[in-house]
């Protein structure tokens, strides 16, 4: 999955060994709504169209890797349903087993803010940890994991001005300090200060702080991400997500780089397609896809 300024796209190499494509027009979110401007604010709505947009993506290529056969694109109120069972899995997951935790803690060790919220903290970054490398485990996702990393390594020579060759790429680091990880890890990190600032209450109040006070952790994280992505001295606010992509990213085979190339092919406008095509040659394996819907 590539986005653009203007458009999104996503790309599957179908049973067939063919590879299909699909872009959809996606103006930015500042320009759509006028929230989309206010800092803080800005970073729950990109949250939000960033999991919708990536359902969608998983929808479309399922069915297509698939075959035929396999069924239909999820609709929008399957999409919505899968997109509460994520949360609800998230929230009882990463955000209530940790609070049970620590207040386990504290029966054992005796009352402690400190302890309270260490104990909450490191078990949240533990279980994210731990669950991302379990489900790596898994021959499916560690496919996904490498495909992940063509998507950045395709990225970075895009940035860079290189031809997209297949040296040209492969020569790049599979892990992008602007990842979705990055993001995630930021969130939880972020967590941290501010369920320390809200205060060892009452165990209602406590699950109702984890879950009301997202929108406002999300909106911190993207600010800061934002902040460090623009400012070489703040580039550490990067440094445990790309520490953490060593388990989210692989090295990619000549097969999935070919599918991220034409992902982001298909992502470019006209203008961008032809700048692109004047670096120089481009995978010839990411030519030949066929545009689907």
């Amino acid at each position: 999955m590539m986005r653009a300024p203007n458009r999104w796209a996503v790309a599957v190499r179908r049973p067939d060994g063919v590879i299909e494509a699909r872009s959809d027009a996606l103006p930015r979110l500042s320009s759509r709504s006028r929230l989309a401007r206010i800092p803080f604010v800005r970073g729950v709505m990109v949250l939000g169209e960033s999991l919708s947009l990536g359902f969608r993506a998983l929808s479309w290529s399922a069915v297509k890797a698939g075959g035929e056969e396999e069924g239909e694109e999820l609709k929008p109120g399957h999409l919505a349903v899968a997109m509460v069972v994520a949360l609800m899995f998230f929230l009882g997951i990463f955000m209530l087993l940790p609070l049970l935790a620590a207040r386990g803690a504290e029966r054992v060790f005796g009352d402690s803010t400190v302890l309270f919220n260490v104990v909450d903290g490191l078990v949240r970054v533990l279980l994210f940890v731990g669950y991302i490398w379990a489900i790596g485990r898994s021959k499916d996702i560690q496919r996904v994991f490498e495909f992940h990393g063509a998507e950045h390594k395709t990225i970075h020579a895009f940035e860079a001005g290189d031809p997209l060759t297949l040296d040209a790429i492969q020569k790049y680091s599979p892990r992008h300090p602007r990842c979705g990880t990055n993001f995630l890890l930021i969130v939880i990190l972020i967590a941290i200060v501010v369920f320390t600032l809200v205060g060892r209450q009452s165990l209602v109040w406590l699950v109702t702080s984890r879950i009301v006070l997202i929108p406002v952790i999300a909106g911190i994280a993207y600010e800061v991400l934002k902040v460090a992505a623009n400012r070489r001295w703040l580039a550490f606010f990067s440094r445990p997500g790309i520490w953490l992509q060593r388990l989210t990213t692989a090295e990619p085979a000549t097969d999935q780089v070919e599918v991220a190339v034409a992902s982001l092919l298909v992502a470019l406008d006209d203008e961008e397609r032809r700048a692109v095509e004047a670096r120089g040659p481009i995978i010839p394996g990411a030519l030949a896809y066929q545009v689907g819907v």
